[in-house]
Parts: structure tokens; sequence; C-alpha cells
């Protein structure tokens, strides 16, 4: 893959399901006395939740709620990402006020709410060591941008407390990227226990579970339809001699480069697989819309200097591009609630020139 997109005026963050939170020192202020910028026409009520450091990732409760989220902050002593709770302001102007639910060890990522409101699922480090696992040496990899895909990662099951109490994957590989069915019952996630980067369900009663993807690439960030019969994901597919080569010798150090992704969807039996985008770069962090026919994803496709990052809505064909957020920096991470009413994103906007990543959220407007 070709590390077009990241320069070295940009500091990544990194975190598993999103790899999160982009930081662009051009990041520059929304119009005055606004959150938004102009042409965001389908946000109103904007509401900024965390102010300072990097927060990403900000996933909703089945009943609207909560919100989880994964966090880093070094002023505050949180090295790198761990997971936190709070719950949804009622009322614009409200306070956002969170709490740590991870154990505070290791590196976590990719939180998600059960069902019942008193349990989430997220992916922890903490049984391979207390301490954030190393970051990659990318002068070792000619200065390229990749991701580590840490082995050390397995999923777990915890109550609001943060109290563990299952630990849902157990293979000596990454596993990590969970996200759950509308009806709770199963969990989609990313694994490299069987020689590459692919998508699993598991039932999570049962905990039986099928490879559903098998094509030599990243499979990851995948999410289930609202009405729960489709699957999407972001994924890369490297094709020349070359581009398998580096893939697989990545891949063996545990690693992948991220810059050249498109969005694929297919039934949830990983059945009538569709590459949606064609764009080239970046594609990630797509979800289905409430109408499971539309898909809302970040990229920065129009950039070749590979940033800014923007959300964007599509048709499931590929067709009807509309470009939906607009900030200079970073905008990503897109969540409607389950209602269908307001929406959830991460975004370096109104960061007073810092490189934080905040969450925010806002009505949507059709």
């Amino acid at each position: 893959m070709k590390n077009v997109l990241f320069i070295s005026s940009i500091l990544i963050i990194l975190s598993a399901c999103g790899h999160s939170a982009a930081k662009e020192a051009e990041t520059k202020t929304p119009v005055r006395d606004s959150l938004l910028y102009p042409d965001e026409v389908h946000f109103k009520n904007i509401q900024q939740l965390t102010f300072g450091g990097d927060n990403a990732e900000a996933y909703w409760s089945y009943d609207g709620k909560y919100l989880v989220f994964q966090r880093t902050d070094a002023k505050e002593g949180i090295p790198c990402d761990q997971i936190f709770i709070g719950k949804v302001p009622e009322k614009k102007g409200e306070k956002f006020t969170y709490k740590m639910v991870s154990t505070g060890k290791g590196r976590t990522t990719c939180a998600y709410f059960m069902k019942d409101g008193k349990h989430f699922i997220y992916a922890s480090t903490h049984l391979s060591g207390d301490d954030c696992p190393p970051v990659p040496d990318r002068k070792k990899h000619g200065n390229k941008y990749i991701w580590p895909l840490y082995k050390g990662y397995d999923i777990f099951m915890a109550d609001l407390d943060g109290h563990i109490v299952k630990q849902l994957t157990h293979s000596d590989a990454y596993d990590a990227e969970g996200t759950l069915s509308p009806d709770g019952k199963k969990m989609i996630y990313t694994s490299t226990k069987d020689g590459d980067i692919d998508l699993y369900i598991m039932d999570l009663e049962t905990g039986a579970e099928k490879r559903i993807t098998n094509t030599l690439g990243y499979d990851g960030g995948a999410w289930f339809s609202p009405d729960g019969k489709k699957i999407i994901w972001r994924a890369s597919r490297p094709k020349t001699p070359e581009e398998v080569k580096e893939y697989k010798d990545l891949l063996s150090e545990n690693l992948v480069a991220p810059t050249e992704m498109e969005v694929f969807v297919a039934n949830t039996d990983g059945s009538d697989v569709r590459q949606v985008t064609h764009f080239g770069q970046a594609n990630w962090a797509p979800s289905f819309m409430p109408d499971s026919k539309h898909i809302i994803f970040a990229s920065n496709y129009e950039y070749k200097r590979g940033f800014p990052f923007n959300l964007y809505t599509i048709n499931e064909d590929g067709s009807g591009i509309q470009k939906i957020s607009r900030d200079k920096g970073f905008d990503a991470f897109p969540m409607f609630s389950p209602d269908g009413k307001k929406i959830v994103f991460s975004s370096n906007r109104n960061n007073g020139g810092t490189h934080d990543t905040n969450v925010f959220i806002a009505d949507w407007v059709e």
C-alpha cells in the first residue's frame, strides 16, 4: 500500500477500531459562535461533549441514553486509550459527565453497549501487561503509516462499573473491533487467528462463530445494518505482486498499512459481497444509516495530500455521493442514534489550534 495520506505535519493517534483520531496541524476554527461550518446543512443543534485529549469512537446505547467511547489524555494520566461511559445530555448546554469503565491497564479499543443496557464489550491488552503496548517503529518501514495489530487484544464483556464478567475471545492473535447486531445476540469482530485479517460473527450465548471473509487483505471496522440483514466494513485488497508482498510482510510483524481502503457490504452470512466505493485512498468508519439502505462514512478521497477527512453519505450501489462535514482536519466515526434523530461523531473542530479530537452530537436534518 502507498503512503499517500500522512505527511510530517500530521500526528495520528492510534486505536484499533477506527485506528482513531487524526490530528491535523491546520485545523481551522469553525464559524464564529458556532460549531458548524457553512454547508453542514444536515447538522442542527450541534453540541461538543468532550474538551481536550483524544476522544473517539463514541457509540450509542440501545436506548439512546448513553455513549461509550475511548479516550487518551496524557495530562490526565491516560497515556493510551481507555474506555469511558457518559450520559447523553437531555438539554443543550447540559454538561456531559463520564467515567472510566475499563481497567486502566494496557490499551483498549472498540467498545459497544449490549442490549440489556447493563453491560458493554470492548477489546483490551491488559492480560498481556499493565503498560501501553509499544507503538510501531515507522522508520523501519520507510516512515510509512502503519497500524499495530496487537496480539494481546482480546474482547471482554463488562458491567457498567467496569467489572469484567466474561472473556469472549481467547486466541493468541489480534481480536478486536467488535460491534453487536440489532437484537444484541451476535458480535462481529476482526481477528488474525487464521493467518489473515478477517471478520468473524460470534453467537454471544453459545460462543459458536463463523469466519465470513476469506479474501486476502484487511477486513475490519464492521457493523450490522439496523434491520440486521447486512454488514458493512472497510477492506484493503492488495492485488499486484508488490502489494501482496508488502501486505504479507507487514502482517508477519502484526502490522497493516491502512492508506488504501474501500467500503464493502454483504449479507450477514458473508454472501453477496459488494464493493461500494472505488475512490482510492482511505475510505473507512462506514455504517448504515437508519433506513439500512444508505451509508455514511469518512474519507480523504477528495484530497490527494491525504487530508482532511470528512463525512460523506452514499447509496449502497455507490451512487449519490454527498459531502456532509467540512472540518479542515478530521471528522469521522459517525453513528446515528437508535431513533435516527441524532448523530454522534468525532472531530478536530473547535480545538483552539491544538491537536485535540473531541466528541460532538447533533440533530440530523434530512
